[in-house]
């Protein structure tokens, strides 16, 4: 029996020594059942090669916990002991739920505010780069990163990487178009490459950022996009044992699902099942589109991960889903040919408050021309572009208010509000009036601000406000104006 003090929504590990003999990824059953006081908590274990099986727990409530290890192998079934879950660091502020219906919250009641950004093959880069995109990531204004478990084959994004999912297999390699093809024994995960997703996920954790896990995708040319069914669920239920304890994941089947043209909707129904049994925490769990959508309405969808250029459709898919609606995807600041990267900061910067400001979530990418094609998109790196300063100006401005709600139009152009009409926020967007008439309640006294999005500055306006009021506004795009009730 052993003791040990962790914080709470950290992670208890056990580390246990068991048979290697043989394949236990498919011959051995490993989990532990934790209890405090009268809730019990199931969860699975993992076998992490050369005879070592590991079972991690992410405690919830202060207090004793105690667990007893379940497994067909005598050696590991059976094993107790207790640990303490003592107050969170600051800092901790536990997973991320959906509040609100449209809204995110931390376990502790923190609001989360999502300001993400793309870099789907950050991880497979090797050290030195995978270090320097995190030392960017120390100042960038992101807390949730959209990433990829497997290794990804796109332009820009075709080099080989450190580490695969699987072991090989012993024969040799067929050949493809491409050349050699290495071929994978299925039946075997290769620890070392989920040690390093793990490092990765834990870095990220501890810069506060959600590591949003994109578990499918179709760019692939070493055959994760094709893997028989019983294949991806099985690596299903190995990646959730071994990251679920993780309080800074979340779970995204696929990027762009739609176009995996080997999967069926009732295979990503069961993908989505799947997770959402094996997962003790109940993580935040989505999907990403290309062309389609995904029903978003299905109960095991937290929230709706969009692909869309057009903002303007956030207020309408919140009253279609009733879900946090997170545009992970509006094109990518850059000046790539292709035309998903080549928008520039400015209409990045517009997209972002176009969809804060109708209720939604807005994801950020970043694509220019690299002449060794390090685009952060993909790979990480550090960051070129100018709309990250402005979506720090944003997230300041978000955090400073209440989550907010569509609450009326004025012309075409959607007001949002905190509770009890003490916030609002106006984004007059491409529009430039040189005035605006408002209408508040007459009982209250507000203050007014313009916000110029770009320039990055708030100016107030003398006095206070209540009633019908005509504004002067500057007469020029990407303005915003905020009403606070004194």
């Amino acid at each position: 029996m052993t003791t040990e003090n962790i914080e709470r929504w950290d992670i208890f590990e056990l580390i246990l020594n068991g048979p290697a003999a043989g394949n236990p990824f498919i011959e051995v059953t490993f989990g532990a059942k934790f209890a405090y006081k009268h809730r019990v908590i199931d969860v699975d274990g993992f076998y992490d090669g050369d005879g070592t099986y590991i079972v991690r727990f992410m405690p919830d409530s202060e207090g004793e916990w105690t667990y007893t290890t379940r497994s067909n192998v005598a050696a590991l079934d059976g094993k107790t002991g207790t640990f303490t879950c003592t107050p969170a660091a600051a800092g901790n502020h536990g997973p991320v739920r959906v509040r609100d219906t449209y809204h995110f919250v931390y376990e502790d009641g923190t609001p989360h505010f999502s300001v993400g950004t793309t870099c789907y093959a950050w991880n497979h880069q090797g050290n030195a780069l995978e270090e320097q995109t995190l030392e960017t990531l120390k100042t960038a204004p992101f807390n949730k990163l959209r990433m990829c478990v497997f290794p990804k084959h796109y332009t820009f994004n075709q080099n080989e990487p450190p580490y695969h999912a699987f072991e090989p297999l012993p024969s040799p390699g067929r050949k493809g178009a491409g050349g050699e093809v290495q071929v994978w024994d299925f039946t075997r995960f290769n620890p070392a490459f989920f040690r390093h997703l793990e490092r990765r996920v834990g870095n990220l954790r501890d810069l506060g950022i959600e590591a949003d896990m994109i578990l499918f995708h179709p760019y692939d040319r070493w055959g994760y996009s094709t893997m028989p069914a019983e294949v991806d669920d099985r690596y299903l239920r190995y990646v959730v044992a071994r990251l679920a304890a993780y309080r800074n994941v979340w779970w995204s089947m696929a990027n762009e699902f739609d176009l995996m043209q080997a999967k069926t909707e009732q295979d990503w129904d069961r993908f989505f099942q799947i997770v959402q049994e094996s997962d003790p925490y109940q993580h935040l769990r989505s999907v990403h589109n290309c062309r389609g959508f995904y029903d978003h309405n299905k109960p095991w969808v937290t929230h709706c991960s969009i692909q869309r250029h057009d903002l303007t459709q956030v207020t309408e898919w919140r009253r279609l889903y009733h879900k946090p609606v997170v545009v992970d995807e509006c094109c990518y600041e850059g000046n790539i040919p292709n035309n998903w990267g080549n928008i520039t900061a400015q209409e990045m910067t517009h997209r972002f408050w176009e969809g804060f400001s109708r209720g939604g979530y807005v994801g950020h990418g970043e694509t220019y021309v690299h002449p060794e094609d390090i685009l952060w998109w993909s790979k990480g790196g550090v960051l070129h572009g100018d709309s990250p300063a402005r979506i720090a100006f944003l997230r300041e401005i978000m955090e400073e208010g209440p989550a907010i709600n569509p609450r009326g139009i004025y012309g075409d152009l959607t007001q949002s509000a905190g509770p009890d009409d003490a916030y609002r926020l106006i984004y007059f967007g491409i529009n430039r009036p040189a005035y605006k008439d408002i209408e508040l309640p007459v009982e209250g006294e507000y203050t007014l601000e313009i916000i110029d999005t770009w320039e990055m500055t708030i100016t107030p306006l003398d006095g206070t406000f209540s009633g019908k009021c005509r504004v002067g506004l500057p007469g020029k795009p990407y303005i915003a104006l905020r009403i606070i009730k004194i």
